[in-house]
């Protein structure tokens, strides 16, 4: 077994999309714009909040001006933060695989290109940020796809030198695991935007039951 895992958040351990949908549409109404569907929205998460904003913008007319971004950002993030988890889902069997893997002295991360501040926000409001040695969030100058965001949360965690697997669910996260040097596992069910069988993961698994196996395996 490996001696750290990080862990991607929304599609991986997290199905977040039903909150951030609803903060994005609150704001897109301020905005006289229409609302995205849940899908639309699940298309635009994983490559951080900017490119969330503007994303959401070109799906709704004309895209938004650059320097409008950073104020439609802290709106859209006020919003989020009143309701971080009314309708946010912990996947089946994380709170179990969690509580097993520190039980088993593993060390635990959280490498996301959500905002760090909203992410501890939902992690708090889920309880989940009690399992974690670090998290670590995409407000730094290097984000996935870069590996240097997952070798930072890795020291961050104090896993230097321990032998460690990144878990996530898109290709965004397949390229930066195996940038800083990981194997990767990904989960079937998250946020990819391409067929999950085509992310070029080490390992594909369909329930978190499915974990202890494949961290065995691929830390081989």
């Amino acid at each position: 077994m490996p001696g750290a895992v990080v862990f991607d958040l929304d599609g991986t351990l997290i199905d977040s999309a039903p909150d951030v949908a609803a903060a994005l549409n609150r704001l897109l109404a301020e905005e006289g714009r229409p609302p995205l569907t849940l899908a639309q929205v699940q298309g635009l998460v994983g490559e951080g909040a900017r490119v969330l904003m503007e994303g959401a913008w070109k799906a709704t007319g004309a895209a938004a001006e650059a320097d409008a971004v950073p104020g439609l950002l802290k709106r859209y993030l006020a919003h989020y933060a009143a309701h971080p988890a009314d309708h946010t889902v912990v996947y089946d069997g994380v709170r179990e695989e969690l509580a097993r893997l520190k039980a088993s002295g593993a060390r635990l991360g959280i490498c996301t290109n959500k905002p760090h501040g909203i992410t501890r926000v939902v992690l708090d409001a889920l309880d989940l940020a009690r399992h974690f040695d670090a998290v670590l969030g995409g407000d730094v100058p290097r984000r996935k796809p870069d590996g240097e965001h997952v070798r930072e949360t890795l020291r961050l965690m104090g896993a230097d030198g321990l032998s460690a697997v990144y878990v996530g669910d898109s290709r965004t996260d397949v390229v930066a695991a195996k940038d800083a040097g990981l194997p990767v596992i990904c989960v079937d069910w998250g946020y990819a935007r391409m067929p999950v069988a085509e992310l070029g993961a080490d390992r594909l698994i369909s329930s978190y039951a499915e974990l202890p196996a494949a961290l065995a395996e691929v830390s081989r």
